[in-house]
């Protein structure tokens, strides 16, 4: 039996709320949208014509300097290296961290995990200069290692897989411990598919915010050739401050794995965000 469709007619006011939204990431975009065609116009006819939006004349010439001028895929590397490790860090011990917190007794539990979260509550400039001296001292001043292996344990990423994994019935655990599962084969098999949603939103907000840091890279590294994209991108700024085609090229091109990475997961992203809400 075909099942009736019905079509909803929008009242006035979602009209309006509806093209006020449009109107508002219109406004969002228009800087984005300016970056990037700005990276195909030379320096001397944004000078010109400041008030003209579309080259005049296309060029590749900013991006040519930017490929030919600076390491650009060693500092490509430099983040992807470390955004990678740090992500797949973060998702493992905040999930197996939260599948404890969530599915095992022992004692003190509840005050261990309200501990865990008064950290979150402590500002991260407060923290900056003991954690550059313990980098210091363990001798991984200007190496990956100091932005990898303080970012391989989330707070946040632990008590948003903890509230999740809480929502898995104990009675799937305890079945799955029958038919003979093992604690670890519980975690891969049982939890982390019932937790998809979440563990892809926490791998975006990881992801962004890794790629995205800039006081971090600021305070552990001093060398060019081991700096980040963001980090780099001010130095080249600064070094290349009149040629606007060059900038706004290096800036398109730091800009463009996040988009990508948001496109390829914007559904897992919002069904996370989503269910998070709805908790």
């Amino acid at each position: 039996m075909q099942k009736m469709k019905y079509r909803e007619h929008s009242t006035p006011i979602q009209k309006i709320i509806t093209l006020g939204l449009l109107l508002i990431a219109f406004i969002v975009v228009i800087p984005y949208l300016l970056m990037l065609l700005s990276s195909f116009r030379t320096t001397s006819e944004m000078m010109k014509n400041p008030s003209v939006i579309f080259p005049i004349q296309w060029t590749l010439s900013g991006y040519e300097k930017v490929f030919s001028r600076a390491p650009i895929f060693r500092w490509f590397l430099n983040s992807l290296t470390i955004t990678g490790s740090v992500t797949f860090a973060v998702l493992f011990t905040s999930t197996i961290t939260g599948f404890v917190f969530a599915k095992y007794s022992f004692r003190f539990k509840e005050t261990l995990f309200w501990i865990l979260l008064a950290t979150m509550m402590i500002p991260s400039q407060v923290t900056m200069i003991p954690s550059f001296l313990i980098i210091n001292t363990l001798g991984w001043y200007n190496t990956l290692y100091a932005l990898i292996i303080p970012g391989m344990v989330s707070v946040f990423g632990i008590f948003l897989a903890r509230q999740f994994i809480s929502e898995v019935p104990d009675s799937l655990c305890e079945a799955a411990l029958i038919d003979g599962c093992s604690n670890m084969g519980l975690y891969f098999r049982v939890i982390l598919p019932q937790i998809r949603p979440a563990v892809s939103a926490l791998a975006i907000f990881t992801f962004l915010g890794t790629w995205n840091d800039y006081l971090g890279p600021l305070i552990m590294l001093s060398e060019v050739d081991r700096m980040t994209l963001p980090l780099a991108l001010t130095i080249f700024n600064t070094n290349h401050s009149m040629d606007l085609g060059a900038t706004m090229s290096a800036a398109t091109l730091v800009m463009l794995p996040v988009i990508l990475v948001f496109l390829l997961f914007q559904k897992q992203f919002i069904k996370g965000i989503s269910i998070t809400g709805m908790k």
